[in-house]
């Protein structure tokens, strides 16, 4: 039983469960002599950790997830972090319960409740998370300023945008779904022609004249370029949409563009919709300098 409960801890981060423990041969009261002499200590109702083992964020989601039990999972940006989507773990851990259940969370864990269905849970490192395509489009729902990128950043790297539509489907009428279907919509569009009308509108009403739309350069186009001043802005849309030609092609007409004595300015779709006020003062400060 030694050894059992050792690895168990290991892989645990020190946490350990009331029902895992009986499972392992330790009896209740064995458990409370145990909390009593200061080798365990209680740090969630039937939840466990370890002496010497720092309550890390890895330690506080086993806790959370232990906690809320086998039909529950760790959600939002707990989880995010949990799938690496994220480098920070949120200082309250939220998991995500039935409806039926009505559970009194202890300090530092969130209580939601929904039905999730199966596609939408994982286990991953021994706990249950929300899989990475809901995870990923509930906490850019959540997000104030941002989401468009974690969730640009997940396309590229965690989930493809059929997984996406298809959690999306599942999550409709929930909680943030109106905000999910205006990032889906966005992440979906191929042609930068939305984004592009998006910043001239910002310009003008910035009262930013003096540019010209698609001006030709070589072999290239600039898309939004001010002759005068020699300054390109060359609009990103959403990343996980570039492949190897177009990154290429993007780079060699920059590279171009420098050489011939050009400034060169790239906002991305999220920077024209979430930090518009930013995009407007750098091409102000980028024509000042021109001039």
């Amino acid at each position: 039983m030694d050894d059992r409960l050792h690895r168990l801890l290991q892989r645990q981060n020190g946490v350990i469960g009331l029902h895992q423990a009986v499972e392992l041969g330790l009896s209740a009261p064995a458990v409370r002599r145990r909390v009593a002499s200061g080798t365990w200590e209680r740090v969630a109702p039937r939840v466990f950790l370890v002496a010497g083992h720092p309550r890390c964020d890895a330690a506080r989601v086993r806790i959370a997830s232990i906690w809320a039990g086998q039909d529950a999972a760790v959600s939002g940006e707990a989880a995010a972090w949990w799938l690496r989507m994220t480098e920070r773990c949120p200082p309250r851990v939220q998991v995500t319960v039935r409806p039926a259940r009505h559970p009194r969370p202890p300090e530092a864990i969130v209580v939601r409740r929904r039905a999730l269905a199966p596609p939408d849970v994982r286990s991953v490192r021994g706990v249950r998370v929300t899989a990475p395509a809901l995870t990923a489009l509930e906490v850019a729902a959540a997000l104030p300023v941002g989401g468009s990128e974690l969730l640009d950043r997940a396309l590229q790297r965690h989930v493809t945008f059929s997984e996406l539509i298809s959690a999306y489907h599942r999550a409709l009428g929930c909680t943030g779904s109106a905000r999910m279907r205006t990032l889906v919509t966005a992440a979906a569009d191929r042609a930068d022609s939305g984004g592009e009308r998006a910043l001239f509108a910002l310009l003008g009403r910035a009262g930013i004249d003096g540019w010209v739309r698609a001006l030709p350069f070589g072999p290239w186009t600039i898309d939004l370029a001010f002759p005068a001043e020699r300054l390109a802005v060359e609009f990103d849309g959403w990343a996980w949409h570039v492949d190897a030609v177009r990154f290429q092609n993007d780079r060699d007409k920059q590279n171009a563009l420098v050489a011939a004595g050009w400034t060169v300015l790239r906002p991305t779709w999220h920077d024209v919709h979430d930090r518009p006020d930013d995009v407007v003062a750098r091409i102000r400060a980028a024509l000042r300098r021109a001039a």
